[in-house]
């Protein structure tokens, strides 16, 4: 007497008529299908790319944007060079004002003194927006780098809640056809995508 098949067992999720997602179990053999969207595609393989194609050179600045950089630090130092020249160059052109009245010339030991004086305080201030301007330019890179791990950031978390979605789906479904050996299947299924997920985490944390 032959042993009789076991029936087949199909379980579907749809959303406004369209299935999502749907399992088969024949005989103990589960498959399993999710129909990723035109959008959740489009926007998965974007990311996808933006993480292949950006993570390697994440720390790299272009020129264009060395250019763009160094424009913002050369404002930047004009405008205190400026405010030093505003603050100073009234001071040195009052003390000679103010010498050349009293003493009718510049060359004696108080417009001398006076003069050294202002020139130590111009120098100290000279010297503090030397080393402001190397942390301008530190803080420049800085925020540009950020805004770049930012949008990988982004692109990666992405992927991972369109994957995500498509594991609660797969979940969903083989729940429906079956046994524990649908639960091994299902975490089987996401191996690769999780893998690839895992790996462009991993890239992206080491590029921080």
């Amino acid at each position: 007497m032959s042993k009789s098949s076991k029936p087949t067992l199909t379980s579907t999720v749809s959303i406004n008529g369209k299935t999502k997602a749907s399992s088969v179990n024949r005989n103990g053999n589960i498959s399993t299908n999710y129909n990723m969207s035109d959008w959740e595609k489009s926007v998965y393989d974007y990311a996808g790319n933006a993480l292949k194609n950006d993570i390697s050179k994440v720390n790299v600045l272009s020129p264009q944007v060395q250019q763009d950089l160094q424009s913002q630090i050369n404002a930047y130092t004009q405008k205190g060079i400026d405010s030093i020249n505003s603050t100073y160059n009234p001071m040195i052109n009052s003390t000679k004002n103010d010498i050349a009245s009293r003493f009718g010339n510049l060359d004696n030991s108080s417009f001398l003194n006076k003069l050294s004086a202002i020139e130590d305080s111009r120098a100290k201030a000279n010297s503090v927006l030397a080393q402001d301007i190397l942390e301008k330019k530190d803080e420049l890179i800085s925020n540009e780098l950020q805004r770049r791990y930012d949008y990988l950031n982004f692109m990666n978390n992405i992927q991972s809640q369109i994957t995500n979605n498509a594991m609660q789906y797969i979940q969903g479904v083989q729940s429906g056809v079956g046994s524990a050996s649908s639960t091994a299947k299902q975490n089987n299924s996401g191996i690769n995508l999780d893998t690839y997920l895992k790996m462009a985490s991993s890239a992206l944390a080491f590029a921080m």
